[in-house]
């Protein structure tokens, strides 16, 4: 079934279903048609009685002509001067800042965030976009000396080809700009399979860029299940490379397959992020910091903050704190209707996630551990909304100090002093993000030094990073090769050529 853009406005008959939405229905994208009959429907995580969006399954078939629409595109954009390519992805940027609004909504109906952080998300993706774009002037190569007479040396920088990408939901936008990118704006063709959960938004990123002017073809979009439209992207020999990010199990499997046909393969996975708070903290304001790393965006980031190591002088302060500061993160709709105000924190994704949510403050409360705020046995009829819990009393090899749990819940616990926390922060088969709260230099400086993850921060909350700076983790939170976002990310999607010429 083929679909204009226009038609992509059509909303499904639905009894809770608000009829004046631009865009509900999600389709693939391929050589610049909008395709497939939307058989899934996708529910509001913080209303169960209303429909998200609707999308089509893919499959192998569907992932077949994407590829190839994007291998007979690619020569042709890649010959494209880079400044017009830059110009194209600046167009889109300055597009998705202009449907700022209303994409924002969507991005809430569909994923459950607060409608804050949904904008703020827009907002990223429309930075990414302009900051790649800006690089078509940039310099990409180098000149060298040469210790032969009469030569000149050069480096260039070449596009892989068609680049396969998998993306996540829990930054449905934000994620697929930051991979697409830099794949575009270095000559490649991409395939990109959104996450089932979140279809909506990955479609509005492409909505702009072919808005702007991008060729067909050039960016194709195959929605459906990783088991079938993932592993249709991986296994095909015209997929020059793969860039993953989501579960560490589903990453490591995919690089088997592309190790496997010597594919080049980039992943970014999960994250059991530690804090570490010092006796010479200020405790509210490393309290503050825990509870943004901990719970914002419903502590479904890789980068949250889920444990926190703390010394005896300041056990009592900071825990009191801590407790005060995530009553406020109250959980509720994102767009705040009803006449109700917009929440301090939003819903859960999914029923699965909310159980699994549930399920590990449970265990680990039947386990011995204190819970001194959050519960775990609420109902799912007003939506999935799932209090910020913190737990204390644990022991340091627990589950839910070991095992990434993906929610608003943060586990304490007691270090007698900062050698001890360190060992406990690195500690982990994780090492995504990690930081330290302390008013000491010589602390931070130690740690920023010695702690074994790939983003560090001090006094600042350990979700969230700049657009311009490389980010990426260690151990099984990444191939800990080629990292993403600012300048670096585009030695993933490009090979280096050495030119010798004589005169």
């Amino acid at each position: 079934m083929t679909s204009t853009a226009t038609d992509l406005s059509q909303t499904p008959t639905h009894s809770e279903t608000s009829t004046d939405r631009d865009l509900i229905t999600a389709r693939h994208l391929i050589n610049g048609e909008w395709l497939g009959a939307a058989d899934t429907e996708r529910i509001n995580p913080a209303r169960p009685g209303e429909l998200a969006v609707l999308s089509p399954t893919g499959t192998a078939a569907d992932v077949d002509a994407a590829i190839s629409a994007a291998t007979a595109a690619q020569p042709a954009w890649a010959a494209l001067p880079a400044p017009a390519r830059g110009a194209i992805l600046m167009a889109a940027g300055d597009l998705l800042l202009s449907r700022q609004a209303a994409i924002a909504a969507d991005l809430v109906r569909e994923e459950g965030k607060t409608l804050a952080e949904a904008k703020g998300e827009v907002k990223r993706a429309s930075d990414v976009l302009r900051f790649f774009g800006s690089l078509g002037w940039a310099a990409t190569g180098e000149v060298l000396p040469s210790g032969l007479p009469d030569t000149t040396i050069t480096t260039r920088r070449e596009p892989l080809g068609v680049v396969g990408l998998i993306t996540p939901w829990n930054f449905p936008i934000a994620i697929p700009a930051w991979k697409s990118a830099p794949a575009l704006i270095s000559g490649n063709a991409v395939v990109i399979k959104p996450a089932e959960l979140t279809p909506l938004s990955a479609t509005h990123l492409a909505r702009a860029l072919q808005d702007a002017g991008l060729p067909a073809g050039v960016f194709n979009v195959v929605h459906g299940k990783g088991r079938v439209v993932g592993d249709a992207l991986a296994r095909d020999p015209r997929i020059a490379g793969l860039s993953f990010t989501g579960s560490t199990k589903v990453g490591l499997g995919l690089q088997e397959i592309l190790n496997a046909r010597r594919a080049r393969v980039q992943l970014e996975m999960g994250g059991k992020n530690g804090v570490l708070v010092l006796d010479d903290a200020d405790a509210r304001k490393a309290a503050k910091v825990v509870a943004a790393g901990a719970f914002g965006l419903t502590g479904q980031a890789c980068t949250a903050t889920s444990r926190v190591y703390v010394t005896p002088g300041i056990r009592e302060e900071f825990l009191a704190a801590l407790v005060e500061e995530a009553a406020a993160y109250t959980p509720g709709d994102g767009l705040g209707r009803d006449g109700s105000s917009p929440a301090a924190m939003g819903a859960v994704v999914s029923r699965q996630q909310f159980e699994q949510d549930q399920a590990a403050v449970r265990g680990a409360v039947e386990r011995g551990a204190t819970l001194l705020c959050g519960e775990y046995d609420g109902g799912t009829d007003a939506g999935y909304l799932f209090p910020a819990a913190v737990l204390t009393d644990l022991p340091f090899d627990d589950a839910a100090v070991t095992e990434e749990i993906f929610g608003p819940v943060v586990a304490v616990l007691e270090v007698p002093d900062y050698e001890a926390g360190l060992a406990a922060v690195n500690d982990s088969r994780y090492g995504l993000t990690a930081g330290i709260c302390t008013d000491s230099l010589a602390f931070a400086t130690d740690f920023a030094a010695r702690a074994q993850a790939g983003v560090i921060k001090v006094n600042r909350p350990t979700a969230g990073l700049d657009l311009n700076v490389p980010f990426g983790g260690v151990k099984d939170s990444s191939t800990n090769t080629f990292r993403e976002q600012g300048k670096s990310a585009l030695d993933f999607f490009t090979w280096g050529k050495t030119v010798y010429t004589g005169v």
